[in-house]
């Protein structure tokens, strides 16, 4: 009887040194990730936070001028002029204002950061408007239409950029971050948008673009307040008990407000963004024909109807195999999405298509010059990619010409087939045509050639004047 005790107690013996080290293990863990490492003191933090909520004199013409950077790096598609706008920009301090005083039931500092946020908005899409109805640039870039439209991308950044915002700004030494989730969220360039938006009575980038901010500005705010929660900051305190219990009601529908719907919206742009990923992977998958290709689909979401346009170009496709490749749309959770297939016989020729076509015909007439097969494919290659590089780079070309040369009126960029009749040779030339107002002086068409070489990295630019 002995002997088995002892065997028992041999067996049960390491199972409390197992759960001791489980219990070492997971003290480390809460040691590594303790928030209270390095905390400013809460009162200095609020402060901090209550100090940058304020938009008067120096800040609101720092919030001016990054307004106008901002903009002008939303019209000539600069994203290095829009980042080092959006590190000007203090936009963040009301923002964050809005979850603090959330957090500690602070009625005055919820409506001053409410108030400041008000006048920060409305100047920043009043400069912006401005900006936008007299620039002579009036093309809506890449990065301009990129934010008319916000994604559940967009309020992830939000939520964990402005949960990494509010707790460097509560550490005793301020780090970065700030300025960070400033660049990550993208509060600046919406409003620039928006702005865009009005000066070009364009209503849907204005909408779009307002609310990305709105989305953006909801959840760096919602994360400041459960992170304050979460520490445990100090609540405001009242002498009167009637007076407390009135601001928390306030402080509580005041969130219920702003949060309800911004979570109705923020699953909106949920189930939008599983919708057009689930669209596209369908036309990806499901439309590869031998000798037929998808030339362009564009995708239509609404609570109401649901649309896949797609554009084929190549042999033309029965409508047995249509029907067949429509009713997979099903398997891609697609059910209520109407599917049309539009073939190039059924619609006029892309332009595109049609200077693709050109261009091949051009390669087959002179393909005899050519002996070795790799060096005509490495050929082909590379002039193709040159010719879709060229043909990309021509409007943004353009646009960098006009500001250079406020004279030039027309302008276009292309590359050609030169043939030598002499010696029966065929080479390439990149030509470009410039059309002024007025005659410009040699200086200026030698300094727009010279121009055109460096930014094509071109050796040798054909230059027309009209």
């Amino acid at each position: 009887m002995l002997e088995f005790k002892l065997n028992y107690m041999e067996q049960v013996a390491p199972k409390p040194k197992r759960r001791n080290q489980l219990i070492r293990f997971l003290i480390y863990l809460r040691n590594r990730f303790d928030l209270q490492e390095g905390k400013e003191d809460e009162l200095e933090t609020i402060e901090y936070i209550r100090k940058n909520v304020e938009f008067k004199g120096a800040n609101l013409w720092i919030l001016i001028f990054a307004i106008f950077v901002a903009s002008v790096g939303l019209n000539v598609n600069s994203t290095a002029v829009v980042i080092g706008a959006m590190l000007i920009s203090p936009l963040m301090g009301p923002i964050m204002g809005i979850g603090m005083a959330a957090g500690i039931n602070d009625f005055e500092l919820l409506k001053r950061s409410l108030r400041n946020l008000g006048v920060a908005v409305f100047i920043s899409i009043l400069t912006s408007t401005i900006y936008f109805l007299f620039t002579p640039l009036d093309t809506a870039q890449s990065e301009l239409l990129a934010r008319t439209e916000p994604t559940i991308w967009d309020v992830l950044i939000a939520l964990f950029g402005g949960l990494a915002g509010i707790i460097a700004g509560s550490r005793k030494e301020k780090s970065n971050a700030i300025p960070g989730v400033a660049i990550a969220t993208a509060l600046m360039p919406p409003l620039c948008t928006a702005g865009y938006g009005l000066a070009t009575m364009n209503f849907y980038y204005f909408f779009g673009a307002f609310y990305l901010f709105f989305i953006n500005s909801v959840f760096i705010s919602l994360s400041t307040y459960l992170i304050v929660r979460f520490m445990r900051y100090p609540k405001k305190e009242f002498l009167d008990e009637k007076k407390e219990k009135r601001v928390q009601t306030y402080i509580t529908v005041f969130t219920l407000l702003t949060m309800i719907p911004s979570v109705f919206l923020a699953y909106g742009i949920v189930v939008r963004t599983i919708w057009q990923e689930q669209a596209r992977r369908f036309v990806e998958v499901e439309m590869k024909f031998p000798r037929t290709q998808v030339l362009n689909a564009e995708y239509d979401f609404s609570t109401k109807t649901r649309t896949i346009e797609v554009m084929l170009i190549g042999e033309e496709l029965n409508q047995e195999i249509l029907d067949i490749t429509t009713a997979k749309a099903s398997e891609y959770n697609l059910d209520n999405t109407e599917v049309i297939i539009k073939q190039s016989g059924n619609s006029p020729t892309d332009m595109n298509l049609l200077r693709s076509d050109i261009l091949k015909d051009l390669y087959e007439r002179n393909e005899e010059i050519i002996k070795n097969k790799d060096e005509r494919i490495a050929l082909l290659e590379k002039e193709v990619a040159n010719y879709g590089q060229i043909r990309a780079l021509g409007p943004e070309i353009a646009q960098e010409a006009k500001v250079n040369h406020p004279n030039l009126r027309k302008f276009t960029l292309n590359r050609t087939v030169l043939s030598d009749l002499d010696s029966a040779k065929t080479d390439t030339l990149l030509m470009a045509f410039a059309e002024f107002g007025r005659k410009p002086p040699k200086a200026e068409t030698d300094k727009l050639l010279a121009w055109l070489k460096v930014r094509t990295k071109s050796d040798t630019v054909a230059l027309i004047l009209q």
